[in-house]
């Protein structure tokens, strides 16, 4: 049965941030000040590594794929949530509402094995150091991205499946400022027992399996740091991977709690304050992250302003 004779309606309408009219100017600017961060800081990342030779290491190669993955993250929700703003009705059409779904369970579970990646990454490079470049060489790192994006790709396209069947012919108004997976669910005339148990038993198994991968990374990280005997050696270890540890806490913890928890415990406020947390602001905070506590992509980056500043001069 086709999309089309399952759905009666043409557009969604969404609730976004506030309803108060008083509030749309300042939250317009705001966000739009928020995504130009992002923008501006993941690209000059992915800008940095790109030109500094000296960072075409495994590490960076992998944070250049995670600048890439918070843009489109962010670039998903904002534009439509900026236009919105300005609008008299906060309208998506059906079939954007379903492909801005889709890419939301896309990007997000990919960024969640990203993560992964690098933890394994640090792992690597921290726990057996002498064979470091030997285990992460070129070939093992273009393997472990696109492994990640093919168990995404594979995940997204389970979820969205299911949803095609479903029966929307009101109410049309989604309480968030994007259609996410449990927002659009509420919404169905049909039954959704199985998008829900699908959903549910997907995001656990990628959640637990990339959860367990960084875990197990990390207590293998801990327990080599504790056996430096000298503490600037173990200072140096830990700051090596502090930014990345940093990045997993704030991500994990919004996205876990947005997902995971029980419908019976659903609170809209929360909803989108956890969804404005992951898909808007931890983007925004990465590179921010990243750039403070990493003082060889501080040095590149003054490297590249100044042969700018050279050459305006």
């Amino acid at each position: 049965m086709t999309m089309k004779n399952q759905t009666t309606i043409r557009f969604f309408l969404l609730s976004g941030v506030s309803s108060d009219p008083q509030i749309q100017p300042f939250l317009f600017f705001l966000f739009l000040l928020i995504y130009l961060v992002t923008v501006v800081g993941n690209g000059t990342i992915m800008v940095v590594i790109k030109a500094d030779a000296h960072l075409h290491t495994p590490m960076y190669f992998f944070l250049f794929h995670l600048s890439y993955l918070d843009i489109c993250f962010s670039s998903v929700t904002v534009p439509k949530m900026l236009q919105n703003f300005l609008a008299e009705r906060k309208t998506i059409s059906f079939p954007g509402c379903i492909a801005q779904m889709s890419i939301i369970l896309l990007v997000g579970c990919a960024e969640v094995f990203m993560l992964s990646v690098m933890a394994f990454d640090r792992y690597a490079a921290i726990c057996d150091p002498l064979r470091y470049f030997g285990t992460m060489n070129n070939q093992v790192r273009i393997r472990l991205v696109g492994g990640a994006w093919l168990i995404t790709i594979v995940f997204a396209l389970i979820n969205t499946a299911p949803v095609l069947n479903l029966h929307f012919c009101g109410p049309t108004e989604v309480n968030n400022f994007s259609c996410e997976f449990p927002s659009l669910l509420q919404l169905s005339r049909t039954e959704t027992f199985i998008s829900k148990m699908t959903f549910l038993t997907t995001t656990m198994l990628a959640s637990l399996t990339s959860f367990s991968i960084t875990l197990v990374s990390y207590i293998c990280i801990i327990s080599t740091i504790l056996k430096i005997r000298s503490a600037e050696g173990r200072g140096k270890a830990f700051s090596t991977c502090s930014s990345h540890l940093t990045v997993v806490v704030l991500y994990y913890g919004a996205a876990l709690f947005r997902y995971l928890r029980p419908s019976s415990s659903s609170s809209v406020a929360l909803d989108r304050l956890f969804s404005i947390q992951c898909s808007i602001l931890t983007p925004m905070l990465n590179p921010i992250i990243y750039s403070l506590r990493n003082k060889e992509v501080k040095a590149a980056l003054g490297i590249i302003l100044g042969k700018i500043k050279n050459l305006c001069m």
